[in-house]
């Protein structure tokens, strides 16, 4: 395998703005070669994204999909890598959590009312569609009511894990997201990791439950930050990964698909090692 590598991608059916047919023609005009559909707590996405995949014959889609894990004070994202996503069990826990962000989205514009900042939650519905209600539907609900100019400002003072409109959810431990993972034969890769305090200890606790990569070739990162983590990565033996966690979401500086993502090796890596994960059952 060689081309441009791109393993964090969401569309419509979480809180990306593409359809995942429009997602994969992006990218294939960007020359994305390899790419990883990881919408948040869903995997509706992908069967349409490998179907439109079909008129490029030089793209290939990866099943893949981001959980929200929950640390004290903190959040991790865990993204997986080769699922066999059809898996019964997986798919129930996957719609429980949906469920409990269709109730935390409702908590949060409850809260905005109080604050005085009231957005119609038919309209966070709305931009939602038939996917997975997220944050992002209530920023671009609080950008329409003219509160702000981007999504992403929303996020600063209401929306954040520290914000004043902020609400909790059903979520699993780092640990939970791992094993879960791998039950489906997923390769566990820790999402954008920089901001995590403590990184190396995080890691050898991850790594021990099953972590087998961490993002490093992040498209919001810089040049130092992609180098630290690489060193981090190595000390570990995890596989490095990346890619622009790219939602279409029109907030300024957003990166574009395939400008900055892992090498090949590291496909290569993440599929033998959920390979290995299968036939060790």
């Amino acid at each position: 395998m060689d081309g441009l590598v791109d393993l964090h991608l969401h569309t419509l059916a979480s809180d990306g703005r593409l359809t995942p047919t429009e997602l994969v023609n992006l990218i294939a005009s960007k020359g994305v070669t390899v790419a990883a559909i990881s919408d948040h707590d869903t995997t509706d996405g992908i069967a349409e994204a490998v179907q439109a995949a079909s008129a490029h014959p030089n793209l290939e889609i990866i099943p893949a999909i981001e959980l929200s894990t929950d640390i004290p004070g903190d959040e991790i994202h865990m993204l997986g890598y080769f699922l066999q996503f059809e898996d019964e069990e997986f798919q129930g826990i996957l719609r429980r959590f949906r469920e409990g962000r269709v109730e935390r989205g409702r908590m949060m514009v409850e809260k905005l009312a109080a604050l005085g900042k009231p957005v119609d939650w038919e309209r966070v519905k709305a931009f939602a569609g038939d996917g997975s209600v997220g944050r992002p539907h209530i920023a671009l609900a609080m950008v329409e009511a003219g509160y702000f100019k981007e999504p992403k400002e929303a996020f600063y003072e209401y929306l954040g894990r520290n914000g004043l409109a902020y609400a909790e959810r059903e979520k699993m431990t780092p640990e939970e997201g791992v094993e879960m993972l791998a039950r489906v034969g997923g390769s566990a890769v820790l999402a954008h990791p920089a901001g995590l305090e403590d990184l190396d200890t995080k890691v050898a606790q991850l790594k021990e439950a099953g972590l087998v990569g961490m993002e490093v070739h992040y498209a919001m990162y810089s040049e130092e930050t992609i180098q630290r983590l690489l060193e981090v990565a190595n000390r570990h033996g995890l596989i490095p990964c990346g890619g622009s966690d790219y939602h279409g979401l029109g907030n300024t500086g957003e990166q574009e698909p395939g400008l900055l993502g892992p090498p090949m090796e590291s496909v290569e890596r993440l599929m033998e090692n959920s390979r290995d994960i299968v036939r060790k059952r």
